[in-house]
């Protein structure tokens, strides 16, 4: 079932991101867990803020800049799971803009992909 009520254990800025994507109408999963290989090759699971299974992305809302943000980001990278990072805490004002740049992106990157496979089948 995908989320459109709030966790009680969300933060502030998990619970602008699912307010922003119910108002744009994208289903998503809270805390949906997705398999990975860390840095030294161990099987993992992690549990990325949000799944927007419409778009096959997951979310990561950054929360400070505490965190290792990079070092999730290139594990994601290296497991070929699609994500968004949003750093909610830098980006107040102007965070939604950059969440729909980054999904137009991130469509145009995948379309270009399929049209360059079909081409070469023709």
């Amino acid at each position: 079932m995908t989320g459109k009520e709030y966790y009680p254990d969300m933060k502030k800025s998990e619970k602008d991101v699912a307010k922003y994507l119910n108002k744009l109408g994208i289903d998503w999963y809270y805390e949906y867990p997705v398999f990975i290989y860390d840095d030294k090759d161990r099987p993992r699971v992690w549990t990325p803020d949000f799944y927007l299974p419409q778009l096959k992305v997951h979310l990561e809302v950054c929360g400070s800049d505490k965190f290792d943000y990079k070092y999730r980001e290139k594990l994601y990278q290296d497991n070929d799971v699609s994500t968004i990072f949003i750093h909610h805490y830098k980006e107040r004002s102007e965070w939604q803009k950059w969440l729909r740049t980054q999904l137009w992106e991130l469509e145009e990157k995948r379309h270009k992909k399929i049209v360059d496979i079909v081409k070469k089948l023709l």
